[in-house]
């Protein structure tokens, strides 16, 4: 029986963990749910999985809570309860599910704590990949990547020696706008960018999807995750979302992971890891599958993904200059104050007037994203966001 601790339980990818747990009772049991401002969801995630403990970091949505709440479980509030509940004594796992830089600290919290980490916060990776990763081997903590992609290349890798493998190939869907020309791109709404074609996530990861920022985010992660050049990770266009990754070997073979477009797939492994546990979430049916296309992304039009990577290969807080400068964005363009396009240009506006810093620490790191977070908000109050 694995304890864990959901932080950012109320998301999406918190949701489906919840999921999971569900399914599988005799395997899984929650120790902590953790989550921002969504007190009703919490609630009921709280009535059906009876945690020890239970964290708001949003002080009045807590008290809305308490006011409510008549269980066993212990609640908290506030972001130093959120940050101290990723080390919860009683728990073995730590799915990190919150999104944004965030993660960073609770993530910290959890391998000094030396918890294995389930890794759905990519931009934990992408702002201090260098920083988490000596944490987590000099605790002995175990990162296990949740994100479909990366958990691909995760099972991919399986039973493979560090020397045998020549290069990384992400698959990225496209997301709602593939094909399209920067001008068709002026004037999309929200509402056509929430609308991703095969998978159904949040609001900024989808957001994100459409830019081609989070395949980007995903290549820093995976630098960090695999120990691999920037040169040897490739991305490719997979509109079907049914290849989730690759891994190329130095022989010539390309190998595969294949699934349904289903989020708890990913998390159930991280989950049970190093087991495999049955399911009933779905099942590929090659007889309806009529193809698998591919193709080479327009890092022209979706500049996002080539930003990444120079920002990748320039290391130090450069990462975490273009996480912050695309959050600042997105949160505005979800707000309907920017266009599409405007996310790119607060991003390379931020990245031009940000001191980039190679002293990697969290210090550097939150002053880094403060500053970039300033920077990108003076831009887009400029530009009438």
């Amino acid at each position: 029986m694995k304890r864990i601790a959901i932080m950012g339980s109320t998301g999406s990818i918190g949701q489906q963990t919840v999921d999971v747990v569900l399914a599988h009772p005799e395997l899984f049991t929650v120790s902590v749910l953790a989550a921002n401002a969504s007190d009703e969801i919490l609630e009921k995630q709280i009535e059906v999985l009876s945690p020890d403990l239970a964290v708001l970091s949003d002080e009045g949505a807590a008290s809305r809570l308490k006011s409510r709440y008549r269980g066993n479980t212990r609640i908290e509030a506030g972001r130093n309860a959120f940050v101290d509940a990723a080390a919860y004594s009683e728990a073995d796992i730590i799915v990190t599910a919150m999104t944004g830089f965030a993660g960073l600290e609770p993530t910290l919290k959890a391998l000094d704590a030396k918890k294995n980490i389930a890794l759905a916060n990519k931009e934990t990776l992408v702002v201090a990949g260098e920083l988490i990763m000596k944490r987590a081997h000099a605790q002995g903590s175990t990162i296990l990547p949740v994100d479909s992609e990366h958990s691909a290349i995760f099972q991919c890798l399986q039973g493979e020696q560090k020397k045998s493998v020549e290069r990384i190939i992400l698959t990225a869907s496209g997301g709602p706008f593939r094909g399209k020309t920067a001008e068709e791109l002026t004037h999309v709404t929200v509402k056509e960018c929430l609308t991703h074609p095969t998978w159904k996530m949040g609001p900024k990861i989808t957001v994100d999807s459409a830019t081609l920022i989070n395949k980007g985010l995903e290549v820093i992660e995976a630098h960090w995750l695999y120990d691999m050049p920037y040169d040897a990770i490739e991305v490719v266009i997979h509109p079907e979302s049914i290849v989730h990754s690759m891994v190329g070997f130095t022989d010539g073979t390309i190998m595969a992971e294949l699934g349904p477009a289903d989020m708890r797939l990913p998390i159930q492994y991280a989950l049970g890891y190093p087991e495999r546990h049955s399911s009933n979430w779905g099942r590929l049916d090659f007889g309806k599958l009529k193809s698998l296309s591919f193709a080479i992304p327009d890092t022209e039009t979706f500049r996002g993904l080539a930003l990444a990577y120079e920002a990748g290969r320039r290391g130090g807080t450069m990462p975490c200059i273009l996480n912050a400068a695309n959050e600042v964005a997105v949160a505005s363009f979800l707000e309907r104050k920017i266009r599409f396009l405007d996310i790119y240009a607060t991003i390379e506006y931020t990245l031009e007037k940000c001191l980039i810093q190679d002293t990697l620490s969290l210090e550097t790191f939150l002053t880094a994203d403060a500053e970039a977070r300033i920077i990108a908000s003076e831009f887009l109050r400029n530009i009438g966001g």
